[in-house]
């Protein structure tokens, strides 16, 4: 079995997520390198802020909407929150 290896993600945040953390983009070690570790992260840094994003928002991962924890990451992960209109 392979041992995990910390990646270093590009996160960046729009909106509502750009908000509760105070930047719109930053670097995450995760580790390992899926997006429910980087759920975890997010969570650890800011708190019940990041807790109602992560609720009902989505992840852009290669350019797909993800939501599954077990998706594997590299580069750029977008942090989207639910948006409303229509």
């Amino acid at each position: 079995m392979a041992e995990a290896v910390p990646v270093v993600i590009q996160v960046r945040y729009f909106a509502a997520a750009a908000e509760a953390t105070g930047v719109e983009t930053e670097p995450v070690t995760v580790e390992p390198a899926t997006l429910g570790a980087l759920q975890d992260a997010l969570l650890e840094r800011y708190g019940e802020p990041m807790r109602r994003i992560l609720r009902s928002g989505s992840f852009l991962v290669g350019g797909v909407v993800r939501r599954a924890r077990d998706t594997a990451l590299s580069g750029t992960v977008d942090v989207l929150p639910p948006f409303a209109g229509g």
